[in-house]
């Protein structure tokens, strides 16, 4: 399981995460709304502005001080280092197999 910083050592499980949303617009504030009202709001602020939400598949909202692109560049390399684990265990299977 790989987990997401999302700021202040606050860390998501990257295999939940739906959606990484902007928080100025109108919509996500309303959506912020209705997951309080519905129990599934997360503040991971630390008391810092609001800048991205994190939808998750449990329908939980995640409130970030971190930027979307900043966490979205995170989500990128850690896929990465994913893709190259995988890739890295092939190679060591192929070579165990030609021995």
């Amino acid at each position: 399981m790989k987990l997401l910083n999302v700021g202040f050592g606050n860390t998501v499980a990257i295999e939940r995460i739906v959606a990484v949303i902007n928080a100025g617009s109108s919509p996500s504030r309303k959506l912020k709304e209705l997951a309080k009202e519905a129990g599934k709001l997360l503040d991971a602020t630390e008391g810092r502005r609001t800048r991205s939400m994190l939808v998750t598949d449990s329908n939980h909202l995640i409130l970030s001080s971190v930027q979307p692109d900043t966490i979205g560049q995170r989500l990128v390399a850690l896929e990465i280092e994913t893709h190259l684990a995988e890739y890295q265990q092939l190679q060591k299977q192929s070579r165990q197999e030609e021995s």
